[in-house]
């Protein structure tokens, strides 16, 4: 796992290239490449991008405007859980690792769960609130807890970024709320999801919730996908007007298995009938083999 990541830092088509490679244990391995079928049922706009990679080769199967300067919005959250895995994975935090709610991270817009400054989240439970809630006050105390501000944040979360070969990504906050300066493609956002699962597949579990317990209540997501489309485990949904309704899917059946990206939708039900119809074209043609990228140990 640390040649992948070392490998990881010369950009996405290299990335994609190691992984394969060590999961189909062969000396070499076709690069990704944009499929000539095109998707007519949405017209584009232009917040659109869309990329369709058959985690099990990586291989890209559709992609429109894959590469072209998007927000991120809360799929933003999915670099600041990789920060937060990574950070356990180190012995830095713990799932009872109380996180404290400074006032400036309580004052964050909602989403959020609200939070009196002073207050504390475990890891567990910040854990949660991101994944399902897309919580930005919990964003911003993770944030400053593991990076001391939250600027300081967002620079390690941009150099983590370039690492993973996400060169077309730009982190300033940990939330994905409004930053001008905040951008990312959906080709990053493809290969960012890939590397949550491969890196951290004991945590990916989180992706999939659609709820959990927080004080005594339930707190629902906003991943309307899970439970309902026949093999999407996850990942991560994301909203600000200048962005569009984005998603970051993960589905797998039969041996299958997608990432799926789909940004800038006019309204959450289209863009999660634009990740349906995506499905059902790609997942059909996608390989069996290789053991699956998401599947990495």
């Amino acid at each position: 796992m640390n040649s992948f990541l070392d490998n990881l830092r010369s950009g996405f088509q290299p990335a994609i290239l190691i992984l394969a490679l060590l999961v189909a244990g062969c000396s070499t391995t076709e690069a990704l490449q944009p499929s000539p079928a095109v998707v007519t049922n949405f017209a584009p706009t232009s917040k659109h991008a869309v990329i369709v990679v058959d985690a099990n080769n990586g291989n890209t199967l559709f992609q429109s405007s894959a590469t072209a300067t998007r927000y991120p919005a809360s799929l933003t959250k999915m670099m600041t859980l990789y920060m937060l895995f990574e950070a356990m994975g180190q012995g830095r935090v713990s799932l009872a690792t109380e996180i404290p709610v400074s006032a400036y991270a309580a004052a964050r817009p909602p989403s959020k769960i609200g939070f009196r400054a002073g207050e504390t989240i475990s890891v567990q439970s910040a854990i949660q609130a991101l994944c399902t809630k897309s919580a930005n006050d919990v964003a911003t105390a993770v944030a400053e807890y593991l990076g001391g501000t939250e600027d300081q944040f967002a620079a390690q979360m941009t150099a983590r970024a370039r690492q993973l070969g996400m060169t077309g990504t730009v982190f300033r906050n940990a939330s994905g709320l409004p930053d001008d300066a905040q951008r990312t493609t959906a080709r990053d956002m493809a290969l960012l999801g890939i590397a949550l699962r491969s890196r951290f597949p004991n945590q990916y579990a989180y992706f999939s919730a659609s709820e959990f317990a927080f004080r005594g209540k339930t707190v629902r997501g906003h991943n309307d996908l899970l439970g309902r489309v026949h093999g999407v485990d996850g990942i991560k949904t994301g909203y600000i007007r200048a962005s569009g309704y984005n998603i970051v899917t993960s589905v797998q059946t039969d041996g299958r298995r997608l990432v799926v990206v789909v940004m800038g939708g006019e309204t959450a039900r289209s863009r999660n009938a634009q990740v349906e119809d995506l499905i059902a074209r790609y997942l059909p043609a996608a390989s069996r083999q290789g053991g699956g990228l998401l599947a990495m140990r």
